[in-house]
């Protein structure tokens, strides 16, 4: 194997180790009710929703993830640090899900929610800038990246404009975590070098 593919798949390999972790630590921020009656279960169900939106936000992270990687032709000091920096801002999202689960109704604990959301999505922008300018001599690959660049772009603003939308309505911000989602749950053409 090429030296440049075991680095590929060394950078694959801690990211998805990061990533692993990331929705262990979430799980485990979850507890059982005391009662086994559905008024205890009622009380905590605002837990395993924003357990639940996470795991799905996470899990579009890391399919993407995933094939941006496949895509990488040089594992450059840039992109080290470019997924570092989104590695960084993932790790903080079991915290915000735990603080939003236990304050729902709270702007701070929205507000938060929406900005870790929206560094992680500025995360992914800029680890897409890097494949960019790997694959700028490639006009179809090219065209790829500047349609992935404008949907990332429209991702992170939204999540960031969550934050102050939460002191003004909590539920225009929900419905800002639920919409970007459904976004990427639209289907993408996919692209030699980034299957």
């Amino acid at each position: 194997m090429p030296h440049a593919e075991m680095t590929t798949s060394r950078l694959e390999a801690f990211s998805d180790g990061v990533i692993a972790v990331v929705v262990t630590i979430m799980v485990l921020e979850m507890h059982a009710p005391a009662q086994p009656t559905w008024p205890a279960l009622l009380k905590v169900a605002p837990i395993f929703l924003s357990y639940g939106m996470s795991f799905l936000v996470v899990a579009i992270m890391w399919v993407n993830h995933h094939h941006m990687i496949n895509g990488v032709r040089e594992v450059s000091a840039r992109l080290l640090w470019a997924n570092l920096n989104l590695l960084f801002w993932m790790s903080l999202v079991p915290f915000v899900t735990d603080y939003l689960g236990k304050n729902y109704q709270v702007p701070l604990a929205v507000a938060f929610y929406g900005l870790d959301l929206g560094m992680c999505g500025m995360g992914f922008h800029l680890l897409r800038l890097e494949l960019a300018r790997q694959h700028r001599s490639d006009p179809a690959l090219s065209a790829h990246h500047t349609a992935m660049l404008r949907k990332n772009f429209f991702s992170f603003t939204i999540y960031f404009l969550s934050v102050p939308l939460a002191y003004v309505s909590i539920y225009a911000s929900f419905f800002i975590f639920v919409l970007v989602p459904a976004i990427y749950f639209l289907p993408e053409k996919a692209l030699a070098g980034d299957e």
